[in-house]
């Protein structure tokens, strides 16, 4: 068991050093942005991103998660290089389609998304979507072979074409918006054409329609969970631009990209996840490892958001200019938790993938959309922002609970559930001490690093983890020879 965690933990560290990078840059571009953008810029930037998130997976058709659940479903060389060929041109021809439909649909599209008169704003956005479809379609090839260190090279090859795109755009050509948009594009529309070189000998002129078929049995059904998954994740822009306006959404966006270092947490496990958990051929081993990393991927994600919630006032403060982005850090709480709770859903998940149950995963998320709508309606008006954050994370406890019960009726592992509400309980509990005490910044690093002693005072531990961390402590205060 402890070797299985060691391996998911070695790909997804290596996974997340590529995100890792990409995210504190994102971070670190913040200042550039909010010099050169105003809010209502930024507020676009924010709408695009969640617009491209709703087509790329409609696009899609669930072909990606199809992809990985086919590749291993036979060891032959010939058959996997068939799953591959088939996804991959049926991605082509599908993020074709929608580039040629947003380029033409370009100006509607803008005035239906409160952008004004700005349609190439809205073009640009269709060909990242492109760019980005195409790209993902054969990074996920290295992450099938769990070639984690080549999935990292290409990604900060990525990011290093990206920040000089955006940088020279936004600040030497003062494209604003427009320059942020197509600066993100630029470097992954590169990288994937070298990757076409690269994986050439791979790419044949292939295609198996009865596979595709099969593979869009499998991944269809999924769509529908998808979309209402982002409509969880990034509905909350969209109505914050209609209801309180873009200049919110600008600040709003602040709070999103400090929480986004859960993101890049939960995204960096997300790579190395389903790979790893269908590679198991014996299903109790599965079972097993995936109680164990429900527990402990809680436990992480949940104190990484403590010190986010805690910390949030000094961390906008150091990455903004100006104190017009400051009511941002009031979100990034809830945000981070929100992500936690998505972290603990991608775990309970994949017991319905594994017994290929997926067609009602679409009401589980559905539901949760519905709740995250209505609670976005009702939250927005009289809190603003806030109350967008808080809709977004009641939503994504109730996709994780909903998920927990479907899967556990198809699939049936023993979690860890008292220790998993341990580690919510005591995060949350300590955040919101931190919170109603107004902690200055001492004050809130101290509850951050108080977590792990106030979760022995909780009983979380086992008598084999508490001998472990006895024995760690004694072996450091060892004197040396």
């Amino acid at each position: 068991m402890l070797h299985q965690l060691k391996r998911l933990a070695k790909h997804s560290a290596v996974y997340g050093l590529g995100g890792i990078v990409s995210r504190i840059v994102a971070v670190l571009l913040l200042p550039l942005y909010t010099a050169y953008l105003n809010r209502e810029d930024f507020g676009a930037v924010g709408v695009l991103i969640a617009l491209s998130a709703v087509l790329v997976t409609v696009l899609r058709g669930g072909m990606s998660s199809a992809f990985f659940r086919f590749y291993f479903d036979s060891t032959d060389p010939a058959r996997r290089l068939l799953v591959l060929r088939t996804s991959f041109w049926y991605t082509m021809a599908s993020a074709t389609l929608g580039l040629a439909a947003g380029l033409l649909l370009a100006e509607p599209i803008a005035h239906a998304l409160s952008l004004g008169d700005q349609p190439n704003l809205v073009r640009a956005a269709f060909i990242g979507i492109w760019a980005q479809m195409n790209y993902e379609q054969l990074t996920g090839l290295f992450r099938l072979e769990e070639r984690s260190l080549g999935f990292v090279a290409v990604s900060l090859v990525n990011v290093a074409i990206t920040i000089g795109a955006t940088v020279l755009l936004v600040v030497v050509y003062d494209k604003g918006a427009l320059g942020v948009i197509v600066g993100n594009f630029t470097g992954t529309l590169a990288v994937y054409l070298a990757l076409l070189g690269y994986r050439r000998e791979q790419l044949g002129l292939q295609f198996d329609r009865r596979l595709r078929r099969e593979m869009s049995r499998f991944g269809l059904p999924l769509v529908p969970s998808a979309l209402a998954l982002i409509a969880v994740g990034f509905s909350d822009r969209f109505f914050l631009a209609h209801l309180s306006g873009l200049e919110e959404v600008g600040v709003y966006e602040i709070g999103v990209r400090i929480a986004s270092a859960m993101v890049l947490l939960v995204t960096a496990f997300r790579m190395a996840w389903p790979a790893f958990a269908y590679s198991f051929e014996d299903d109790d081993e599965a079972r097993r490892t995936y109680g164990s990393v429900l527990t402990y991927f809680s436990l992480l994600t949940c104190w990484v958001a403590l010190a986010l919630t805690l910390l949030s006032p000094w961390l906008v403060r150091l990455l903004t200019s100006g104190a017009a982005f400051d009511p941002g850090s009031r979100v990034v709480g809830p945000l981070a938790f929100a992500a936690a709770a998505f972290g603990a859903y991608l775990v309970v998940s994949i017991g319905v993938g594994r017994a290929r149950r997926t067609g009602a995963n679409w009401i589980v998320s559905g539901i949760a959309a519905v709740l995250n709508i209505a609670l976005n309606l009702i939250l927005i008006p009289p809190f603003g922002m806030m109350g967008a954050a808080v809709a977004t994370l009641s939503s994504y406890v109730a996709l994780f609970l909903g998920m927990a019960w479907r899967a556990q009726r198809v699939y049936a592992v023993p979690y860890e559930w008292r220790r998993v509400a341990t580690v919510a309980a005591g995060a949350v509990g300590l955040a919101a001490i931190g919170k109603v005490l107004h902690a200055p910044l001492v004050a809130a690093v101290a509850l951050v690093a108080a977590y792990p002693l106030v979760l022995l005072l909780l009983g979380f531990y086992s008598p084999a983890e508490r001998a472990r961390i006895l024995s760690g402590f004694a072996r450091a205060n060892r004197p040396s020879v």
